[in-house]
Parts: C-alpha cells; structure tokens; sequence
C-alpha cells in the first residue's frame, strides 16, 4: 500500500477526530457515538464507492480505507494500554481505595455475572456448544461507561458517583479479557462444555502475576526516572514505555493478564511519581498522557467503526433472534448486580449508598465499544475457531454494541433528563446562589480598586457602581432569604465552602512548593472527603471525615505490630514521618481558614453559621495540636527538623520569584538567570528530601519527661524504656473492659482516656497512669477505660511495675494520690509490700 495514501488517510481520520468533538455537543450525544457513526459512515461509503460503477475515481482511497491493517492485536497491544494506562494516572486512588467493593462488584462479579447469563441463554435458544456461547458472553460483557461518566459530570452528579463508573471501567476489561483468553482456549481446542470450576480458578492467577509484573516494571521505572531528574523529556518517554512493556511482558512472558499489569503499573508511578519527580514534570507527564489518550481512544472508536460493515456481511434473520437474546441476558445480568447485590451491600455497609435514579442510568449508560469489537475480531482472524462460530461470534458482538451505542446512547440524556437528574437539588441550587452572591462581592472590590488606576470621569464610576451595587444586593438577599433552605442547610453550604476553600488553598501552597508533591495528595484527598461529607452528611459527616485524619487507621497499627514483634521498623518510621508531616501540613491549612470564614462565609450566612464554622475548626485545630504534641514528645525534636525544611522550601520559593522578576525588569541577563536558578533548583532537591526519623532510641527520652520517672537513675531509666510497649488507640476505643483480668498499667504519653467506675467518671490526661489499682488489690478490673481522644500509651508489665514501685518514692506518692481520689485506702495497697510502704 502506497505510503503516501495511508499517511493521507491518517492524516483525515485526525481531521475527522478533530470535528466529532464539537459535533457531539452540537447534537447533545456521547462522543463515542459520534465517533462510532462517523466510523461506520466512513466504512460503508467506503464499501458503496468500491462496489458501485457510478465512478472509479475514488477506488484507490475506497480500496485503501478498506485495506487499512486493523487487526485485533493493534486494538489490544496498541491503544488499550495508553487508555489504561492514562486513566489510572488520572484517577484518585487514595479516594478510590473508599470504594472498593462497589468498584470490584460491578467491575468484576458483574463481568461473571453476564459473560454467564449470556453464555447459558444463547446456549438454550441456539445449537453452538456451550463454550461458544460463554465466548460471547465474555465479549459483550465488559461496557465503556464513558459516555455516562461524561453526562453525570455535566450534570453535576455525586463525584463519589462517577469515581465508582469510572473504577468499573478500569478493571473491567482485565476480567472481561481474561474471561475470553480462558473460553478461547476452550473454543479452540474443541471442548464443547468447559469445566467452569477449573476455568474460574485460573482467573486469580491471571489478576495475581499481571498485577506482580505491572509493580516491578512501575517500580524500575520510578527507579530510572528518578535517576533523570533533571532530564524531563527522557522521564516522559520512559512512562510511554512503560505500558507497553508491562502489557506484553505479562501476556508474551509470563502468560498473565496484560491489562491488569498495565492497571498496576499506572496506578504505581500514580502513587510513587508525583513524591520522586519534580511538580512542573509529574504535570507536564500527565498532560503528555492526556493527549495521547484523546487520539487512541478516538482511534480505536473510528477504526474498530470501519469494521462493522464486514462483521455484518453474512447476517441471516435468525441471528437477529440471538440478538435479542444476547441483549435481554445482558441487560437483565446488569439488572441483577445494580438493583439486588448493590441494595444489598448497602445494608450490610459494605457499599455507599447509590439511589435508583442513578442505577437507572448507569445500567442504560453501560455501552459497549471498541474492545467488545477488537475482541470479536479476535475471533474471527483464528482458523482454529470453527467457521459458523466466527460468523455468529462477529454478528452477535456487532449487533449488540450497535444496539448499545445507536439505541442507549442516543436516547441516554432523554432517559436521564425523565429521571429529574438534570436538575439542581435545592442544596445546589443554593449552593449556586452562594457562589455568585460571593463572586460579585469579591468582583465589586476588585473594580473599586481597579478604577482608582483610571481617569475616568466620577459620574461614569459612581453610575455603574451604583447599578452593580443593586445586583449583588439582590444576589446576597437572595441567598440569605431562600425559603427552601433549612438552617441545617446552610450550614452544609458554609463547611462544603469551607472544605472548598482548604482545598484551594491546598492547591495554592503546592504551586508555591511549600508543600511537597507526595504530601499533596493525601491533603487533597482528605479535603475532598470533607467536601463529599459534608455535601452528603452534613455537620455530622464533616466531622467524622475531620476525626479520621488524626486517628491511627490499620496500616499504622499494622505498622506498630512488624516493629513490637518482629523487629521491622521501616514501615512505622516512615509512616509516623507521614503523620508527623501530614499534621503540620494540616494545621499549616488550617490557620488559613478563619479568614474565610469572617470575610467570605459570615457575610453570605450571617454571624450564627459563621460562629459555628469557627467552632467546628477550632475543634479541628484542637486535635491536630493534640495529636502533633504527642508526637512531638515521643519524637522530640523531629517536628522542628521538619519547620526547619518549610522554612527553607519557604526562602527558596522567594528567591526563586526575586529572580525571576529581576530577570522581566533586565537587571540580569538569560544566562546569569539560568545560573541562578539551576542553584535554586539543586538546594530545593536538598531541601526536598525529608530528614528520616529514627524511632529506635526516642521511647528512653520519652520516658524521661514523665514526672512519675523523675527520680529514678539513668540506668533504670534505660531499662524502664526497654521494657515499655508502645499502644496506639483511637478516641472511643476501649483500652480495658470490666472484670478483665489485671496484667498491666498504662502510662499515658499523649492523648486523654476516660475511666468509668461505679457511676463515677476520671479524665487523665499526659503523664499520668491507670490500671494499677487493679494489680495491686490483686482483683478483676473494675473500671472501663476509654480513650476520648489518639493517644499513645506506655504498657507496663505486672512484673516489672511492682520492681519499678519499688524503687521509685515519686510512683508510690503518685499511686497513692490517685488512691485518695478514688477513695480507697492508700495503706491498704501496700500493706502486703511492707519494704514500699
């Protein structure tokens, strides 16, 4: 074929990719339908020119538009991993991992789910065996939520939502493709009724080495990326390869699924690329991405589109009865998993709540596309697949995604626009009202400080202000006397502003790097947990999102445990230098806030809703404190090693932006500037680098600022701080229960427990200790300790707690005050003791 011809032919296919985009928003439609008629349009003009004796002059293009080599493998080895792969560099993994299950039931069980009702439904109306019709099933069951995902965006749907459709897009096409490799084997060897126990048992074995060669290749990646730092090019032309070579090292290599080794690749250099690469290229990278992936996902729709015409050649009128078949099984496999299994997780709290509405539009929006069609293709290119099964397999598959794209996708706005959820609910209506009630005060400053930089005449400024004044009254009264809107309401739209502002604010200290790239995600994310929470649950929900960010979540306990027991202190040092920086960071936001809220929040909502936005932050600044001084205690010194690096970041942003306006004013010349700023640039890599925490020695010098210790000697000091055990709890769990047996005290590091004992109440707080009254009377606890905030506790040994009382005149003074409080007998505790009495 004439190169010339194919690059022309490229060259219009881009054209046609260029023009599908504002086609789609001229006439309201997905635009993969769009591209998908276009495809088609092309294909059978195509064919019309090359058949027809009208001319013969369009025959060499016909011919070629024809003859293009669109082979399954392009489709598999060429386009799905950059789509794969972009998507997870673009997604939230942090906010995914919240939804989990809803992700994998609809990414996974669903794919089962329908690759079986299919596969047993045409296998009862049909004559093919039944590893044929399992085929089938397999193809048409992974969908491309795209279009759905795009109109719930535009509608303003629940982002918690679309986060769940767009994690079932990512991990549907590795089931549904590993579903087809192990049906295709059976097709083609020729078992008629596969074993499904033994095919099913291989499916975690596929996942499980795709998902192994996906992290070695991403982590040798991040590896030699990090290397290049100063070479931005090469490291965005290494994550170009490394899809690639992912995918086919787990299909080629090791015979695993190269989807899900493209899924875990990205999702790693998501996770790890934006802590070991410079801010300006991890953005720049994703941009790079973001570019490819428009053109291989128009690509793939247009060029799988010309294949339609062929794989509908041979179509007879009983296939259109299998059709039918094919799209009821589907549709009601899909009925199944939205409306029994979601309904059903839900009350057993295992999924967020999904209202029917939405399940409507997700099982009308689960369109199929391109890779149901390079799959089917797939099977009409092996000659070891029997003829009459190729035929049915290309028919059956391209009517259906047909069916899907012509009929779902055309009429998807129609069918979300009669579900009402097109329109604003009355909190966003409000919401909406809000913003531009705060945009046009915030424009009103700006023009009044503006004008003052012009001649221009008082009559003309005091006219317009006087005009403009009137609108923002009426934008203000109007957001302030909506009747629809309950005071709860309002205080909804202050913390979802609130939660916006932090966000934003985020944003602003990553720009300025005062906050390093890796710590950005998890504020991030933590913010848009506020805003969803407090968008969904109100003042409650913000608050509990607000406590999970200074609790102790299970990978830190899990953490603590490798340390205490098997001597592995890697992971709690690092994480316990995430939390120390992710609370600084959090209180560094958090001291931003309150201007906010007086400036913008107390003028839209009144006194009342901002007094108690103040109130809920002060709370919030209350536990990070707390929480960051018991750190700081445990870890003295650490916290100021790491002000010391913002300090530094700090300065070097500022000389950074000296610079860089002395080189705009003409003060320095391009390559004194460029000097200067490749020595910024090395300080700031120095800077960058967290100082590592040792957590090894610190239990002694904790041990140290205890007044209960103060009299006992270095030595015992040093056995003191072996023989403690470190304790992380949350606020609400139970650190003793009553009746349980007396084997230890507990010395409290930070944090505060409350302790409940015959309808009485104590609060103890640092530096002070519990459970050793117990040990003493030699009887069951009687008392209930809580924890009423993190804390970190000190455990001790009956053993070595009554050697230590011993030797230590401050912790008798101390155990019998504690004694006379409670009111129990200070003597009788030692009266068995008589050399510590």
């Amino acid at each position: 074929m004439d190169i010339v011809l194919v690059t022309t032919i490229l060259a219009s296919l881009f054209l046609v990719i260029g023009m599908a985009e504002p086609l789609a928003a001229r006439f309201r439609l997905p635009y993969s339908v769009i591209l998908a008629m276009l495809g088609i349009l092309i294909g059978v003009s195509a064919t019309f020119f090359l058949r027809t004796e009208l001319t013969d002059a369009l025959n060499p293009v016909a011919a070629a538009i024809l003859g293009l080599p669109i082979r399954s493998n392009v489709f598999l080895y060429v386009f799905l991993p950059t789509l794969l792969f972009q998507t997870t560099l673009g997604m939230n993994l942090r906010r995914m991992l919240d939804d989990w299950v809803p992700i994998l039931v609809l990414a996974v069980v669903a794919v089962v789910v329908a690759t079986l009702s299919v596969g047993y439904a045409l296998s009862w109306a049909s004559a093919l065996p039944l590893a044929a019709c399992l085929l089938i099933g397999a193809i048409v069951s992974t969908t491309d939520p795209s279009a759905v995902v795009s109109i719930f965006r535009s509608i303003s749907a629940p982002r918690r939502l679309a986060r769940i459709i767009e994690g079932e897009s990512l991990l549907n096409d590795a089931a549904a493709i590993a579903l087809f490799g192990l049906f295709m084997g059976f097709v083609m060897l020729g078992v008629p009724d596969p074993n499904l126990g033994d095919a099913l048992a291989q499916f975690p074995v596929l996942i499980a080495g795709g998902a192994l060669m996906g992290w070695l290749a991403a982590r040798i990646a991040v590896w030699v990326m990090a290397f290049f730092a100063r070479f931005e090019r090469a490291q965005i032309s290494i994550s170009v390869a490394l899809p690639y070579l992912a995918y086919i090292g787990a299909e080629q290599m090791i015979g695993a699924s190269g989807v899900i080794a493209v899924v875990v690749a990205g999702m790693t250099l998501n996770l790890a690329g934006p802590g070991r690469l410079p801010p300006q290229c991890w953005t720049n990278l994703r941009e790079v991405w973001d570019l490819l992936a428009h053109w291989a996902g128009a690509l793939i729709f247009i060029l799988a589109a010309l294949l339609i015409p062929r794989l509908l050649e041979e179509v007879r009128l009983t296939d259109f009865v299998l059709m039918g078949v094919v799209i009821l099984a589907a549709i009601a496999a899909r009925v199944v998993i939205l409306f029994g299994l979601l309904p059903l997780l839900t009350l057993l709290r295992a999924s967020p709540a999904v209202e029917r509405p939405y399940r409507v539009a997700i099982l009308w929006g689960g369109l199929r596309g391109a890779v149901t069609l390079a799959l089917a293709l797939a099977v009409t290119e092996s000659f070891r697949v029997p003829v009459e099964v190729k035929r049915v397999v290309g028919i059956l598959a391209t009517g259906f995604t047909l069916f899907t794209l012509m009929v779902q996708g055309t009429t998807l706005r129609w069918v979300i626009a009669r579900l009402g959820l097109d329109q604003l609910s009355p909190i966003d209506r409000a919401l909406s009202r809000q913003v531009v009630a705060v945009a046009l005060q915030t424009v009103r400053e700006d023009v009044a400080r503006t004008t003052e930089n012009y001649e221009l005449s008082h009559d003309i400024v005091r006219a317009e202000a006087k005009r403009f004044g009137e609108r923002l009254d009426a934008a203000v009264k109007t957001a302030e006397d909506s009747a629809d809107i309950l005071d709860r309401d309002r205080i909804t739209l202050g913390l979802i502003a609130l939660a916006g502002h932090e966000r934003d604010t985020i944003l602003a200290r990553v720009r300025e790097r005062t906050i390093s790239a890796s710590m950005a995600e998890r504020v991030l994310s933590h913010a848009d947990r506020l805003i969803e929470g407090a968008r969904i649950g109100g003042r409650s929900d913000y608050q509990r999102v607000a406590r999970r960010s200074v609790a102790y979540d299970r990978a830190f306990r899990a953490a603590v445990v490798l340390h205490s027991r098997l001597g592995l202190s890697a992971p709690l040092a690092r994480m316990t230098a995430d939390r120390f920086e992710r609370l600084l960071t959090e209180r560094l936001i958090l001291r931003d806030l309150g201007r906010f809220i007086d400036g913008r929040i107390r003028r839209i909502h009144g006194r009342r809703v901002a007094d108690l936005l103040h109130e809920l932050l002060a709370r919030r600044v209350e536990a990070v404190e707390t929480t960051l001084e018991g750190l700081r205690l445990q870890y003295p010194g650490y916290a100021e090693e790491l002000e010391r690096r913002f300090i530094r970041r700090t300065a070097l942003r500022l000389e950074e932006r000296e610079y860089t306006t002395m080189r705009e004013d003409g003060l320095i010349g391009a390559e004194v500037h460029t000097a200067l700023m490749q020595d910024v640039a090395a300080r700031r890599a120095a800077a960058e680098r967290r100082p590592p925490l040792d957590i090894a020695p610190q239990r002694a010098q904790l041990v140290r600022q205890f007044p209960l210790f103060a009299d006992l000697e270095d030595a015992a000091l040093k056995r003191l701080g072996r023989a403690l055990k470190t304790r992380y709890v949350n606020a609400g769990d139970v650190i003793i229960r009553k009746e349980s047996a007396a084997k230890s005290v507990f010395f409290i590091a930070s944090g505060a427990v409350e302790l409940e004992s015959a309808g009485q109440i104590w609060r103890l707080g640092r530096g002070e200790m519990f459970g050793q009254m117990a040990i003493l009377m030699e009887r069951p606890r009687r008392a209930e300790v809580r924890a009423i905030a993190p804390s970190t506790l000190l455990v001790l040994d009956e053993e070595r707690f009554r050697r230590l009382l011993k030797r230590s005149k401050a912790l008798r003074q101390a155990v019998r005050t504690s004694a006379e409080k409670r009111g129990i007998d200070p003597d009788a505790l030692f009266s068995d003791t008589p050399n510590v009495a």
